[in-house]
């Protein structure tokens, strides 16, 4: 099958949506005439037509439009009709939209230097719909035929209300550039099986659910004289094509009238060959729409030998040249599987092939990992601080280390450890705040030979003593009150370990641990309701650091912060990247990572130039530069933990040119050792809502895969597989669990993770991330298995069923999220399942709310269905959280404000922020505050006259009677 291109318009149409409704509103019909430039002359020909364009009903023409104008035009093309130039001209003619308040319609005769000729008329389909159209040009050429639009019939739809579509979220298109519309077309073979609208529908709905990862995809159908309706394909991989298709029909015949959803994939189907009628026609060709009213529609065409093709209409952004010919490729392999073996099932219908295997060999790989030596991460730490042992390391409040000293430090508490019994390979816990000591004893750890397993402090005891049992610990380093006992392994505070330390000694206690033993193990969220550990050797982060110190510039000049905890992932990269580049590293309080103002102050006063982040935590940052405070001197932002939506960005772009400020987005997973992907996100990124997270880091890969493993070609959505250098060993004491994930490449011998993320490649070879195709949501950063939550809340003994779902009030609002829990229960002591889940979980894991249900809303698979759950019922508050970060259910009546001004604007502020009434005793968090809300508060405030309140006091004093008394006292 051959391919051919056909140019758009030469002008460069940019993708604003004013622009969209004149070309969606449009279509055009050229007629290539036998005569050449009409029997009976031109002047004859413009004539006719002003007479017949004057007697259209005023009722037809669109609004602001005067039918009474419209005229026909001649222009003479100095080429031939076959000529590159003349065909140039006819698209500049075919693509140009009628202007708004002008007439109707529009022709034109195009005489080639050849004598060849090609009428052009362009209309409004408010005016002449498809057939009013065909018959007005048949009545131009001296034919027969009612041209005015039949009483009752609507014209033919558009996108939208307004004529316009949303833009699907494709970006699988030139990211850069004007964005030009493009048409591709590709001929049917002769003997291709014929099917009405209905069975293209079919077949594209089926393409396009694999192509965007889901399984019923935004798709309308167009046809002439009716609106765009959706075409609700259900393509569920267990379903037969046929059996898709017959449920297409019964869809459309019982509710064909609702409005085609905004942001679709358009489907027409011109099945006849539109010189049929017209007199002295050669032949003809009809545009259904000068700009489509959708961003992708693909057209079914025939012409007047019978010949049929395909052909994509979409933006030069929306969709590459490689990609819109692949795409039509896999609508007619999946179409003619449809016509010939209709029992094949969704989940079989491949239309991949050997053209797409090769370019998924392509996008494979990264470029080869950067050279390095392999050595433990203590050996290369230890190796900066020979070099420069009186630069400053970690700096926290009053605390100052330079490499030197925390090289000695650490050293001496190795030998301490060793004291203990701690030997090479051992498991040692840290469970200790963000500070300099925390930084001395993972480092000392390392030394001992051991692997350090970070907890955090504000985590549940039945959490923290499950993991010191999971992990085997044998010792735990903590200086937390009233840490879990019961366990085997011995409990002992950095003083304690202090004063086990010798007073001197001339290096770290011999061990024989190399690059490939184990560096430290994360437990993160897990679906079986325990977390699991992730056991990550030296020789990765190592390889982490080799992959990005180049690229990023990352040297001793540098400042970074330690702004997360340990127990996250992400606070390997701030560390170790900080520490094994000879940079400083500024561990920032706590307080002060829960108050953006104070945060933006400590990285101005402490000149930081290498900044990890959240993009939610961040938005605050943006927030407070927005508020008048002087740039910050960052020079490098990576974000991490989530996803990232570029468009915040825009205001960091006025105050940071991307000359001063390099922003990352970086993809990553903590059985990978951070990071896999890297994005360097510009304004024009913003611009665009780019979702690419870049190409894998050096010495990574990533492959798309589909239910089975096999690799998927650029722009299909699938599983996201990574291997090279991050990968980890394995999960601690899961060996089931490690089989199901960390893989071996039959072709290759080499280990890849199976992340359960969704993601395509893009034609370029870049990622982009879709989300989880599994129960794993993230949430302010951290990864949460929804099954975990689950989990908990069936071990409450009335509980005999539970859900758990991730719930945004605003979409496009990271703070708005929330998890709300349903249960079938015994009863309706759901704030007893709350305090329960309070127990088990971490903050940042118990649900906001517990709804109680008599059953749980199924769909006709047996599936929870998500959309028939409730809006979720108030719960009553569980005890006091033992973290910071608020776990409380909304609740509390509404009140009338106080007399206090001060409470009065609290009152105002709240309920703006929180989007409900508020009372003067209700508790911040029970009213579905945290965290990020409470910045915004702080935010909302200072906007009212500099009224301040500080993070602690929201946190110690909740309501709002509470703190005006405070400020009062």
């Amino acid at each position: 099958m051959s391919i051919t291109h056909q140019d758009a318009a030469v002008a460069p149409r940019t993708p604003e949506r004013s622009a969209a409704p004149a070309g969606a509103a449009c279509h055009a019909l050229r007629v290539r005439l036998t005569a050449g430039p009409a029997a009976d002359g031109p002047d004859a020909l413009a004539a006719r037509f002003t007479a017949l364009a004057a007697a259209l009903p005023a009722a037809t023409a669109p609004a602001a439009a005067a039918p009474g104008t419209a005229r026909l035009w001649t222009e003479r093309v100095p080429c031939g009709a076959g000529a590159p130039a003349a065909r140039r001209w006819r698209d500049r003619e075919l693509g140009r939209p009628l202007p708004a308040g002008g007439a109707p319609l529009r022709a034109v005769l195009l005489h080639y230097a050849d004598d060849a000729a090609d009428l052009i008329v362009v209309a409004h389909r408010a005016a002449l719909d498809t057939t009013a159209l065909h018959a007005f040009t048949a009545r131009l050429l001296g034919g027969t035929g009612d041209f005015a639009p039949t009483a009752g019939r609507a014209p033919d739809a558009e996108g939208g209300a307004d004529g316009t579509a949303g833009r699907p979220d494709w970006g699988l298109g030139r990211p850069h550039g004007p964005d030009t519309p493009v048409t591709r077309v590709l001929p049917l073979p002769p003997g291709h099986p014929e099917t009405d609208a209905e069975g293209w529908a079919t077949a594209l709905g089926v393409v396009l659910a694999r192509y965007e990862g889901v399984t019923r995809p935004a798709l309308a159908l167009l046809a002439p004289g009716r609106p765009a309706v959706p075409a609700p394909v259900a393509a569920d991989g267990g379903h037969t094509l046929g059996t898709v298709d017959k449920e297409l029909r019964a869809a459309l015949a019982a509710d064909g009238d609702h409005p085609a959803p905004a942001a679709a994939v358009g489907l027409v189907c011109a099945d006849r060959d539109p010189a049929a009628g017209l007199p002295g026609a050669d032949h003809a060709e009809y545009r259904p729409f000068l700009l489509p009213p959708f961003p992708v529609t693909v057209t079914v065409t025939r012409d007047a030998t019978g010949g049929r093709a395909l052909r994509c209409d979409h933006s030069a952004r929306t969709l590459s040249d490689d990609i819109a010919d692949q795409l039509l490729r896999h609508v007619s392999r999946v179409h003619r599987t449809l016509a010939e073996a209709p029992d094949t099932l969704v989940a079989d219908a491949r239309p991949w092939d050997e053209e797409d295997d090769a370019r998924r060999a392509e996008h494979r790989r990264s470029a080869p990992p950067p050279p390095f030596t392999p050595r433990r991460v203590d050996t290369a730490v230890a190796e900066i601080a020979a070099a420069r042992p009186d630069a400053v390391a970690v700096r926290h409040e009053g605390t100052r280390l330079t490499y030197g000293a925390l090289d000695h430090r650490a050293d001496r508490l190795a030998h301490a450890l060793r004291t203990l019994g701690v030997r090479d390979r051992d498991r040692v816990g840290v469970c200790l705040d963000r500070s300099a000591e925390l930084i001395v004893v993972l480092l000392a750890v390392l030394k001992a030979g051991a692997t350090y397993v970070p907890m955090d402090p504000a985590h549940p005891e039945d959490r923290l003593a499950y993991t010191t049992a999971d992990a085997g610990l044998t010792t735990v380093v903590t200086d937390r009150a009233g840490f879990p006992g019961g366990t085997a392994a011995r409990v002992l505070t950095p003083a304690a370990l202090e004063e086990l330390a010798p007073e001197r000694c001339d290096g770290p206690p011999p061990s024989e641990t190399g690059a490939d033993d184990p560096a430290y193990v994360i437990y993160t969220s897990g679906s079986t309701g325990r977390p699991k550990g992730c056991v990550i050797p030296h020789v990765n982060v190592l390889a982490l650091m080799a992959a990005t110190t180049g690229d990023f510039g990352l040297g001793a000049d540098d400042t970074w912060t330690l702004f997360h905890s340990s127990a996250f992932d992400f606070s390997v990269w701030e560390i170790w990247g900080c520490l094994l580049t000879g940079g400083r590293l500024v561990v920032v309080p706590y307080w002060v990572s829960r108050s953006p103002e104070d945060f933006h102050r400590l990285l101005r006063e402490e000149r930081v130039t290498v900044l990890s982040q959240t993009p939610s935590a961040f938005a605050h940052l943006v927030e407070v530069e927005r508020d008048g405070a002087d740039p910050a001197p960052v020079r490098l932002v990576v974000f991490g933990g989530e996803g990232l939506d570029p468009r915040m960005l825009l205001p960091w772009f006025d105050r940071h040119p991307e000359t001063a400020c390099r922003v990352v987005n970086m993809y990553g997973i903590t059985e990978t050792t951070v990071h896999v992907t890297a994005q360097t996100v510009t304004r024009a990124e913003a611009l665009t809502a780019s979702k690419s997270v870049g190409h894998a880091l050096p010495g990574w890969w990533v492959r798309v895969a589909d239910p089975e493993g096999r690799p998927l070609p650029a722009g299909v959505a699938g599983e996201i597989y990574v291997g090279g250098a991050g990968v980890a060993a394995h999960y601690l004491n899961q060996p089931d669990l490690t089989a199901q994930r960390f893989l071996t490449d039959a072709r290759t011998g080499e280990r890849l993770y199976r992340s359960g993320d969704k993601g395509r490649l893009l034609p370029d070879g870049r990622l982009e991330h879709l989300g989880r195709l599994d129960s794993q949501v993230k949430l302010r950063g951290f990864r949460i298995e929804l099954d975990e939550i689950r989990s908990v809340l069936l071990d409450h003994p009335q509980v005999t069923a539970a859900a758990v779902v991730l719930n945004r009030t605003d979409p496009d609002d990271a703070a708005t999220a929330q998890l709300d829990a349903y249960v079938v229960m015994d009863g309706d002591d759901t704030a007893s399942v709350r305090q329960r889940a309070g127990r088990f979980l971490p903050a940042y894991m118990v649900p906001s709310t517990v709804t109680a249900l008599e059953r749980m809303p199924l769909t006709t698979n047996g599936k929870l269905d998500t959309r028939r759950l409730p809006r979720p019922a108030p719960t009553a508050a569980p005890a006091a959280p033992a973290a910071p970060e608020a776990v409380t259910a909304p609740a509390g009546p509404v009140a009338a404000p106080g007399g206090d001004p001060f409470e009065q604007v609290l009152l105002e502020v709240w309920s703006e922020v929180l989007g409900v009434s508020v009372g003067p005793d209700d508790n911040f968090f029970d009213l579905g505050g945290n965290s990020l809300l409470a910045m915004r508060v702080g935010a909302a405030l200072r906007r009212r006259g500099g009224h301040t309140v500080a993070m602690r006091d929201l946190y110690l004093r909740p309501t709002i009677r509470q703190l005006a008394a405070d400020r009062a006292g």
